[in-house]
């Protein structure tokens, strides 16, 4: 009797290890490959279901900050996911255009810009023209789409800087000069301000002024070079420009402009 006890009880121990050592192996396979990709994807979508905000207004929050994340193609579907239970609204449609172009869908991102036009959100809507066009090297459409959008929100520093930027590579220094200095004074801790203005400084051979402020900016490496870049890009431009014939004039004023030589090594 006691011979088929201690029988039963090391059967019973064996299958417990048998189990034990079963579970270990399906925890070792829960964390590798497809099966735990695709956990934590279940995990994540139930996670997002049970957060879900349950106002429109909560819901565009967190499609924004999706976007500040970089996380467009995401904030594409929850756009979809929004129109579809709230309905389209001009924020869900810039939301979608700001997408569209960060995902490279030019054509649908200016589609989704126009339907901005004859709402509230104009400006933001001539702005995202302006920025498809500069991506596409039109620089003088750029400056015109910009140029409405800054008449619509005078103080919005992004589109007064990005007026400043796509007349610098349009060639119109002058016309640079105004709306850069605005956003400056508006907002001078804007490191993309900054750069702008440096690049219209070096454009009007005010280098001197640039190379100070890139010294107090303590710019990287990376952004003096990009700076040494666009400077070329803004040289050409504005030489290109100064050669184009001018209404009603025979001869234009040379202006100085802005050499890769301007800016100095990192």
């Amino acid at each position: 009797m006691r011979s088929l006890l201690t029988v039963g009880l090391l059967r019973l121990v064996m299958l417990a290890a048998f189990c034990a050592l079963l579970g270990a192996c399906a925890t070792r396979e829960s964390g590798y490959g497809v099966g735990a990709q695709a956990e934590r994807e279940a995990q994540l979508q139930q996670s997002t279901r049970d957060t879900a905000p349950d106002t429109p207004g909560m819901y565009l929050g967190l499609i924004d900050r999706m976007q500040a994340q970089g996380l467009y193609y995401a904030s594409l579907a929850h756009i979809d996911a929004y129109e579809k239970q709230y309905g389209a609204s001009p924020d869900s449609i810039l939301l979608r255009a700001d997408a569209l172009r960060a995902t490279d869908q030019p054509v649908a991102s200016a589609a989704a810009y126009t339907r901005l036009l004859q709402t509230p959100l104009a400006a933001r809507g001539y702005r995202g023209l302006g920025l498809l066009a500069g991506a596409s090297g039109n620089f003088a459409r750029a400056s015109q789409e910009i140029d409405t959008a800054a008449q619509l929100a005078p103080t919005d520093v992004a589109t007064l800087s990005d007026l400043g930027y796509a007349r610098l590579r349009a060639g119109d220094v002058a016309g640079a000069r105004v709306p850069l200095m605005k956003a400056g004074e508006l907002d001078g801790h804007n490191q993309k301000v900054i750069s702008n203005i440096v690049l219209y400084l070096l454009a009007d051979g005010q280098t001197a002024r640039a190379q100070a402020l890139i010294k107090d900016q303590k710019f990287t490496p990376e952004v003096r070079a990009r700076i040494r870049d666009e400077a070329a890009q803004v040289a050409a431009a504005s030489r290109a420009r100064q050669r184009a014939p001018k209404p009603n004039s025979t001869s234009a004023s040379a202006a100085p402009v802005a050499s890769v030589r301007d800016i100095g090594q990192p």
